[in-house]
């Protein structure tokens, strides 16, 4: 009886546990797949067609991560039900991807990257703690791996369609079209899962002291160091494909990078959730920042494509396991006052995502040399992986 009870409560609306996070999957691969990251992919093509420039386009990513922290802010004290901002972040996602290949000047671009950025924020708060709090009464942590899978799996899809569309000598602005109309697509196949639940209220964050991060020295070390995973990780994210051009122009060449970095995510998020009670959170993260470093220097030390496509592995391979670790790690570290120790390590982390492209955009200089930005990334990942050595683990 208990057990028909869980899979009751796990399967409301008839929907099976499989379902609801098949729902997240979709859902995160839109807001980060597209809404986040189609940019690093469509770039080099921007360059080509649209004379972009490596500075030009850090600005144009940092106006998406500035959306992004924005909307992150937001989200914890809006007055929405959930199931209408992942609905209608889904839409305006979709909508502001389609304009990026209708626009021609580079103000309109910046404004709709940041819109982008701002829903993909709601679907990702809102898309994440709907599913995982459907799924809590299965006790199945493999479904929150997939949910969280859908990061990997949108970066891995959009990149892959941006090298056939590459490789058929489509524009950059076709490829923003596809690519809008693939984010509606999929939020047609998600919609029925988030449609309104009639009982419940509104949710938001309370305002009040109970909710505010407790600052101990455990707090402040948190923060920094996901703020310092954010600044690092996001340099290779952003331009991982345009260092690959730089070395080779073919398409089919350096254009699977990123979709290699996406598969490497996938893989990774599922195998960590899989391994969740083995290895230990404060581990995880700590391998994870060595590891990454590991891919970010690798270009620096032996120039190639080959280094360029295991940087992509290894970054891509740690960076959702180093947010689902710092999460947890979080909920352990600050019991009550955790939503706002979560709150202010997301934003760290949003506001490292906005410094590393304009690192890049000072840094790069006019012979387009990432050496000093992927140097500076490594060192504060190694700094932090030591910083996170010295607590003792939770």
């Amino acid at each position: 009886m208990e057990n028909g009870a869980v899979r009751a409560a796990a399967s409301e609306r008839g929907l099976p546990g499989f379902a609801i996070a098949l729902a997240g999957l979709v859902a995160l691969a839109v807001a980060m797949g597209i809404g986040r990251f189609a940019f690093t992919p469509v770039l080099p093509m921007m360059q080509e067609d649209a004379g972009v420039s490596v500075a030009a386009g850090g600005w144009l990513a940092s106006a998406n991560y500035l959306g992004y922290l924005f909307g992150a802010l937001s989200a914890m004290w809006m007055r929405i039900r959930a199931e209408r901002a992942i609905r209608g972040g889904l839409v305006a996602i979709g909508l502001a991807t389609l304009g990026m290949g209708l626009a021609d000047q580079f103000a309109l671009w910046a404004v709709l990257r940041a819109l982008a950025g701002v829903m993909s924020a709601w679907v990702f708060v809102f898309a994440s703690a709907s599913c995982l709090e459907r799924l809590a009464p299965l006790r199945r942590p493999l479904l929150n791996g997939v949910v969280f899978g859908g990061v990997g799996a949108g970066i891995a899809a959009g990149g892959g369609l941006c090298v056939a569309l590459m490789q058929a000598g489509a524009s950059s602005s076709q490829a923003w079209i596809v690519l809008g109309v693939a984010a509606l697509g999929l939020t047609a196949v998600a919609w029925p899962a988030f449609a309104a639940r009639g009982e419940a209220p509104p949710r938001r964050v309370a305002r009040t002291a109970h909710n505010a991060p407790r600052w101990d020295s455990e707090s402040v070390r948190l923060v920094l160091c996901y703020g310092a995973s954010g600044f690092s990780y996001i340099i290779p994210a952003t331009f991982l494909p345009v260092m690959a051009k730089q070395i080779i122009r073919d398409p089919l060449v350096f254009g699977w990078s990123w979709p290699v970095f996406g598969a490497a995510a996938l893989v990774s998020t599922l195998a960590a959730a899989s391994l969740q009670g083995v290895i230990g959170d404060r581990r995880s993260w700590i391998a994870g920042h060595v590891i990454m470093a590991l891919g970010i220097a690798l270009p620096v030390l032996r120039p190639g494509i080959v280094s360029i496509m295991l940087a992509a592995l290894l970054v891509g391979g740690t960076f959702m396991v180093i947010t689902m670790a710092a999460m947890r790690e979080a909920r352990d570290a600050a019991g009550p006052h955790a939503i706002g120790l979560i709150a202010a390590m997301t934003a760290a982390f949003a506001a490292g995502q906005i410094a590393g492209p304009i690192s890049v955009s000072v840094l790069v200089g006019v012979e387009g040399n990432f050496s000093g930005a992927l140097l500076c990334a490594c060192a504060l990942l190694l700094i932090s992986a030591y910083a996170l050595s010295l607590s003792p683990r939770r």
